[in-house]
C-alpha cells in the first residue's frame, strides 16, 4: 500500500528519497561494447539470438516487411498515429531555431549557422511492451530538423520480426532505415557501426538500464540525448480533486516499471486516505498489475503538507520527470514551478494525454535531471557553428585590443598574430 508522509513530521530524506538504483551493469555492458566494435554484425548476431531468442540472417527491416505491418494494424490506429503526429509536428516545428547574421560595425560580418546532424539513431524500447508513440517522439523532430537519416534500432521478437505497431509509427513519422537489434549492443551499433548498422551523431530513446549505461559509456564518440532513469509522476493535488482520477494518474506510471515513482502531494488528509484507498481498488484491473503493486509498495508516496504553495516547492526540490497541477487555477502556479520535465494544468489533463497524443515531446529528464535539463526537442537533433569575417580596416582597428587582452595572459603569439597583419602595411 502506497504511503502517506506529512511534510515536516518524517525527516526531510524520506520525503526526498528516490528508488534504490539497479545493479551495477557497467562491465557487462562495456565487454559487449567492446565485443560489437571488435566484431560488429557477427556480434549483434550473436546477441540477438542469446537475448531476444531471434535467429537472424539480416539486421534490415525491408520495405516488404514495413508495407506489411501497415496492412496488419487496424485503419483506426492508423487514423491515431496520424492525427498525434500531426500534434506533435505542430507544437515541434514551433522549436525550430534560424540561423542569424550580424553585419552593424562597418567591415564586420559574424553570424550562427544552425545544422542539422546527418545522421539519428533512435533507440525503441521492445521486450514486454511496444512503444509506438516513442518513434513519433523521437523520429518527428529529427526530421522536422532536417536531419538526412534517421534510423530506429529495436529489437525482434523470437520471430525476428519487429512488432507492426512500431513499423506502422515509422512509416508515418518518416523513419528512413529500421535495424532489428536491441540492448546495449544497439547503442554500441549505432555509436562506432558495423557492416549493417551506420555509425549515427546523436543517439535518443529510452530503455533499460544496459541500454542507459551504453549510452552513458559512448558518449563522447556520439552526442545522446539523456540518461534516462525510472519513469516519474508527481501530482500537485487540492481537496477538490477527484480521487479516483489522482490514482488512476499514479498508477497510469506505476505500471512502467517496479522502478518507476509516483507521488502525490497535497493539502488534503481526506484526500490522500481516499487516494490511497483507490489505488488499491484499481490495481487489480491493471494488466501490468504485478509491476505496478511493486511500484507503488517500494516507490510510492503521498506526501500531506499544509498548503499548495508548498507542495510546489517539494515539487520542484523532487524536479520529477512529470508534474500534474489539479487545482481549479493551474496557470496561477505555473511560474511558481521551476524544475519539471513537462507539466500537465488542471483537473482535465491526465499525463497520459502528454505520452500520446497532445504534441509537447514525452521523453524527458528523469532522476532530478530536470533541474539543468530539457525534453527532447528539435534543438537535440542540430548544432551551431560561428562564422567571422573582417575587412583589413576592420581588424586596424581592434588591433590594438586583441594584442592588449592576449599579452595579459601570456599568449605573445596571439598578440603577435593579431599586430603583424597592421605592422606590414606601415
Amino acid at each position: 500500500m502506497i504511503r502517506i508522509l506529512k511534510y515536516g513530521e518524517v525527516k526531510n530524506e524520506e520525503i526526498f528519497a528516490r528508488a534504490v538504483p539497479a545493479a551495477n551493469v557497467a562491465d557487462t555492458v562495456a565487454a559487449i561494447i567492446a565485443d560489437v566494435r571488435a566484431r560488429g554484425d557477427e556480434a549483434l548476431f550473436e546477441y540477438t539470438k542469446r537475448f531476444d531468442g531471434a535467429s537472424l540472417t539480416s539486421l534490415a527491416v525491408t520495405k516488404e516487411e514495413t508495407d506489411g505491418a501497415m496492412a496488419s494494424v487496424a485503419p483506426e490506429f492508423i487514423g491515431v498515429l496520424e492525427r498525434a503526429a500531426a500534434n506533435i509536428r505542430k507544437f515541434h516545428s514551433r522549436q525550430v531555431r534560424n540561423s542569424f547574421l550580424i553585419s552593424d560595425t562597418p567591415g564586420v560580418v559574424i553570424g550562427q549557422k544552425v545544422i542539422p546532424v546527418d545522421r539519428a539513431g533512435l533507440y525503441v524500447p521492445g521486450g514486454t511492451a511496444a512503444y509506438p508513440s516513442t518513434v513519433l517522439m523521437d523520429a518527428i523532430p529529427a526530421k522536422i530538423a532536417g536531419v538526412k537519416e534517421v534510423c530506429i534500432v529495436t529489437p525482434p521478437g523470437k520471430d525476428g520480426k519487429v512488432n507492426p505497431v512500431i513499423l506502422a509509427a515509422a512509416r508515418v513519422a518518416g523513419v528512413d532505415k529500421i535495424y532489428k537489434v536491441g540492448g546495449a549492443q544497439a547503442i554500441a551499433a549505432l555509436a562506432y557501426g558495423t557492416g549493417s548498422i551506420p555509425k549515427a551523431d546523436k543517439i535518443v530513446g529510452p530503455g533499460n538500464a544496459y541500454v542507459a549505461e551504453a549510452k552513458k559509456q559512448v558518449y563522447g564518440a556520439v552526442s545522446i540525448d539523456m540518461i534516462a532513469g525510472p519513469s516519474e509522476i508527481l501530482i500537485v493535488a487540492d481537496g477538490k480533486s477527484n480521487p479516483r482520477h489522482v490514482a488512476a494518474d499514479l498508477l497510469s506510471q506505476a505500471e512502467h516499471d517496479k522502478m518507476a515513482s509516483a507521488v502525490l502531494v497535497t493539502d488534503s488528509m481526506p484526500l490522500a486516505l481516499a487516494v490511497q484507498t483507490e489505488i488499491e481498488a484499481q490495481l487489480p484491473k491493471l494488466l501490468r498489475e504485478e509491476i505496478a503493486r511493486a511500484s507503488i509498495d517500494n516507490n510510492g508516496k503521498i506526501i500531506v503538507t499544509g498548503s499548495i504553495a508548498s507542495a510546489i516547492e517539494i515539487a520542484n526540490e523532487i524536479a520529477p520527470e512529470h508534474l500534474e497541477l489539479c487545482v481549479d487555477e493551474p496557470f496561477m502556479y505555473l511560474d511558481a514551478i521551476r524544475h519539471a520535465g513537462s507539466i500537465f494544468m488542471g483537473r482535465s489533463c491526465p499525463e497520459a494525454l502528454g505520452d500520446y497524443f497532445a504534441g509537447p515531446n514525452h521523453t524527458l529528464p528523469t532522476s532530478g535531471t530536470a533541474r539543468f535539463s530539457s525534453p527532447l526537442s528539435v534543438d537535440d537533433f542540430v548544432k551551431k557553428t560561428q562564422f567571422t569575417y573582417y575587412t583589413e580596416e576592420a581588424l586596424a582597428e581592434v588591433a590594438g585590443d586583441i594584442a592588449y587582452f592576449a599579452s595579459l595572459e601570456g599568449l605573445t603569439g596571439h598578440a603577435a598574430s593579431a599586430v603583424i597583419r597592421t605592422e606590414e602595411k606601415q
